[in-house]
């Protein structure tokens, strides 16, 4: 029996996707997120030492969380079992805990329970782990693309570690596509690398994926078979349903400069024609709606603080409604950012708050602000002299709320603009 299973494995390694094919072995294998596991990173140094505890991966699609959740596992002496959220129900986590307590019993052998999509547990199927968390009966690994401050439940989120990752680099995904293209026994043209690269917005799998598909079509259009591939742009876009940047990297980088550019300038009808242009070349609409929404704050702020509400529903119609339609959406927010009152008093305020935290200067939290509601606060003087600006009639009060050292430093200024200018004037 174990001959026929041990066949039918190594057949399924020859069948899985390019993604599992290449999946790293070790922690050295990993490409990207080096804050995290290069040598003498804080989750590198945990494994190795086999005291990784609960902790919760936090990271967008593709960086690598299902994969650096078995390395951990390989690196302990625990055993792994792994659960999907979108499948598993409080029974299938009440069997899993059920089994790592006869595990323990009768082998003496821990249990790493790697939940995928943890943010899709409702809270009675995360309230069942609890126990289990906090007695060390298992050490929970969950992955997660959302925010797990408001997608998972507090007291779960308090006993496990915090490991947020980040999307790979483009010479991240410029070594992945590398190592795809030899596992395929495939070339690239070095363009048709760079528009994969910057196509898939540093997501790992998407570039593999594209890779896997572009050979194999190239493969099963060929009169040989057996002849050597090298991929061009358009096996690349063919791979991509034409979601590839058709005009090159470089051109990606100056047509989204120019879109940004134009709506800054406060030419709607320029900001359309590049948005529509991206859109068609395969641009991927994120990407847009997040350029959006940085600009409503960087370039427009407080003049309209409308915009940045317009560029996140715009955002968030992208997520819900998709292409073709949700072109209208992106549409609206480039016309209302593009006719908005234009201002960089935010990002400036930011810079100057962000350069006196850098700046060394002593930066105590004035006694009167401090915390006064803990037993014995009040010996240590904390609070006191403090004024409540509710009660005050014109509900201001004029008292230090700064260091002392940065008392006196200005960070925002409002401009002329919209209602920045209308603040200036009150």
């Amino acid at each position: 029996m174990s001959l026929f299973a041990d066949a039918a494995n190594r057949q399924l390694e020859r069948q899985a996707p390019l993604a599992a094919r290449l999946r790293p072995r070790t922690l050295d294998d990993v490409v990207g997120q080096e804050h995290l596991v290069a040598p003498g990173a804080p989750l590198r140094t945990l494994a190795e030492a086999d005291r990784v505890g609960s902790a919760i991966l936090w990271g967008p699609a593709g960086t690598g969380k299902t994969t650096l959740a078995r390395l951990l596992a390989a690196t302990t002496s625990k055993h792994l079992v792994t659960l999907s959220a979108t499948a598993a129900g409080v029974k299938d986590v009440r069997d899993a805990l059920a089994e790592a307590q006869r595990r323990l019993g009768e082998h003496g052998q821990g249990t790493m329970l790697f939940i995928d999509e943890v943010h899709r547990f409702n809270k009675s199927q995360q309230d069942v782990l609890l126990p289990a968390v906090e007695d060390g009966l298992v050490v929970l690994i969950g992955a997660t693309t959302e925010n797990p401050f408001f997608e998972v439940n507090p007291p779960l989120l308090s006993r496990a570690s915090l490991w947020r990752l980040r999307p790979l680099s483009p010479d991240n995904l410029r070594t992945l596509i590398r190592r795809g293209l030899d596992l395929e026994e495939a070339g690239a043209d070095d363009d048709a690398v760079e528009a994969v690269a910057a196509a898939c917005e540093g997501d790992a799998r998407a570039a593999l994926t594209t890779i896997e598909v572009a050979v194999a079509l190239v493969r099963a259009g060929a009169a040989d078979r057996a002849a050597p591939v090298v991929l061009t742009m358009d096996d690349m876009a063919r791979a991509r349903d034409g979601r590839l940047f058709h005009q090159g990297a470089d051109e990606h980088y100056d047509q989204i400069s120019a879109l940004i550019k134009s709506v800054r300038g406060s030419d709607p009808d320029a900001g359309l024609y590049w948005m529509s242009r991206m859109i068609e070349a395969g641009e991927d609409p994120r990407f847009l709606a997040r350029r959006m929404v940085i600009l409503a704050s960087e370039d427009i702020g407080l003049a309209d603080a409308q915009a940045l509400l317009v560029a996140e529903a715009a955002a968030r119609a992208v997520e819900y409604v998709g292409l073709p339609e949700a072109a209208l959406n992106l549409a609206q927010a480039v016309i209302y950012l593009a006719r908005a009152p234009k201002s960089n008093a935010v990002m400036v305020a930011l810079g100057r708050a962000q350069g006196d935290v850098r700046s060394g200067l002593p930066q105590e939290v004035p006694t009167h602000l401090r915390d006064a509601s803990y037993q014995g606060a009040a010996g240590l003087g904390h609070g006191e002299g403090y004024v409540y600006p509710p009660d005050d009639p014109s509900g201001a009060v004029a008292q230090q709320y700064r260091p002392e050292a940065l008392e006196g430093h200005v960070y925002y200024e409002p401009s002329a603009q919209g209602r920045d200018g209308r603040e200036a004037d009150r």
